[in-house]
């Protein structure tokens, strides 16, 4: 069996006894779960209703120790284990099979210095928190665009969001990270201290240690800023996708334009008779002063003749949850993404018409604009590399019945291989589902940095004990 392949494990409750599991739990300033006790089917419910494991043991830390302990558990009963954060990663990485599931979500803790500009954040802490806690001081750093997220995996992935093209990634934010390796040693990654950890970290993913702490510049965003919807009926996209895409083009650092393809849900601000019908939404925000934004995005707004309007000042927390409602858990989620450099017509025509015909009230196109200050960090400054994407398609495939999963994840594959050919190969590993798990899909995803992280993989976790994630197997060929 590969090491992709081996996502079970021996189960945990053959194998470990009463006592040996009651010297754990005194050891342990958090807990440790069985299945049919209580708080472990709530540890084990994750984002994607479509990922159904039953771990034989959770740990739910509560310190850097807690995280030690379930480590040297995990390697010495030769256990998957499998690392819990926000559990909101689309392959569903936080559970494993009988092994070890490592919960961090009790580590939340979000600490702000105001006058160094910067934030200690806890693996288990979510978007939301971090958001609000750094907003009581007209601070920011960038993130998702779903408040549920936790803050660990989107960063170990990379992450971006509305700040991104002002700011950079998520991972070009940070300045440190306190690291628990494959061996149990607790290691320092930064610039300064451990600087081959530190590149891994910022884009590879969970492969190389599970972090217990973060630490993030901070920067003056809000407490107010200049953001919204404007819709558009579905007849007008083909015309109206064609100005965005040169206004998108033009825009500076400061503009963040996105547009969205989907079933209009029973929002107060639009008619009645719009709701479950087709629309093109475009989303934009403004990163700078109220006054420079009405002015710079006034050309987007005047595209067309939109359904509606609802662009204007909000709370910078408030709109980082304006998507929440529509991507809340419990509903089954399958994810196809491409990175883009550029966008033709021919891509926009292809979108508009799978856009027709959603498998589902739920799913979406979401087409996000990047570039700004992502693009200028050169592409092996770090793992996340990717710098040349100036726009990124989430195939948003989102369904409530088993019924449904055949057809919806046809049109998602479907119009995954239709816009390949305007892609740029590379795809962000945070929205790579659970079939793409496979060594070349990962390589694909990391371009020429493959080579470096493999080599870090082989020095940091030579078995492979972290491969609940897309994987990057220490025995992988890098010629």
């Amino acid at each position: 069996m590969t090491e992709l392949a081996r996502r079970t494990s021996p189960d945990l409750r053959a194998t470990i006894s009463q006592e040996e599991l009651a010297a754990l739990r005194t050891v342990l300033a958090g807990s440790a779960l069985t299945p049919g006790e209580p708080g472990y089917d709530e540890a084990c419910t994750i984002w994607n209703a479509m990922i159904d494991r039953r771990p034989g043991l959770v740990v739910r830390a509560a310190t850097q120790a807690d995280v030690v302990s379930a480590i040297h558990l995990a390697r010495e009963r030769d256990l998957v284990l499998s690392v819990r954060g926000g559990g909101h990663n689309i392959a569903g990485n936080a559970l494993c099979q009988d092994g070890l599931m490592l919960d961090l979500s009790a580590m939340d803790q979000v600490t702000v210095d105001p006058e160094t500009r910067t934030a200690r954040v806890g693996p288990g802490a979510t978007l939301a928190a971090f958001d609000a806690a750094a907003q009581e001081h007209g601070l920011a750093t960038p993130l998702g665009i779903n408040s549920t997220t936790g803050v660990a995996g989107l960063t170990l992935g990379g992450g971006f969001g509305w700040l991104t093209r002002k700011h950079g990634f998520t991972v070009d934010n940070l300045i440190s990270a306190d690291v628990v390796t494959a061996g149990g040693d607790r290691l320092t990654a930064s610039a300064e201290e451990n600087p081959d950890l530190f590149w891994a970290i910022r884009g590879g993913g969970g492969n190389f240690g599970v972090v217990t702490s973060f630490q993030f510049q901070l920067h003056p965003v809000g407490p107010e800023v200049l953001a919204g919807l404007v819709v558009h009926p579905y007849e007008d996209a083909p015309a109206v996708l064609r100005a965005w895409r040169d206004f998108a083009a033009a825009a500076g650092p400061d503009v963040s334009a996105w547009f969205v393809i989907r079933k209009a849900p029973p929002l107060p601000f639009l008619p009645e008779a719009v709701h479950g019908t087709n629309v093109l939404v475009l989303a934009c925000f403004y990163a700078g002063s109220m006054a420079d934004g009405e002015a710079e995005l006034s050309p987007l707004r005047a595209i067309g003749t939109p359904i509606a309007d609802v662009v204007g000042p909000h709370p910078y927390t408030g709109w980082q949850q304006v998507f929440d409602p529509l991507l809340t858990p419990g509903l089954r989620n399958y994810w196809k993404s491409h990175d883009f450099a550029e966008v033709t017509d021919d891509l926009l025509d292809v979108l508009v018409e799978y856009g027709a015909r959603l498998p589902s009230p739920h799913t979406e196109i979401a087409f996000a604009q990047l570039g700004g200050a992502a693009a200028q960090v050169p592409a092996d400054a770090m793992a996340a590399g990717r710098r040349d994407a100036r726009y990124l398609v989430n195939l948003h495939t989102r369904w409530e019945s088993p019924a449904e999963d055949e057809a919806c994840i046809l049109w998602a594959r479907e119009l995954h291989r239709d816009t390949a050919d305007f892609s740029t190969g590379a795809v962000y590993v945070n929205f790579m589902p659970e079939d793409e798990a496979d060594t070349e899909q990962v390589r694909a995803a990391y371009g020429d940095n493959f080579r470096r992280l493999v080599e870090l993989k082989r020095k940091y976790d030579p078995t492979n004990l972290f491969r609940m994630n897309q994987n990057i197997p220490p025995t992988a060929p890098v010629s």
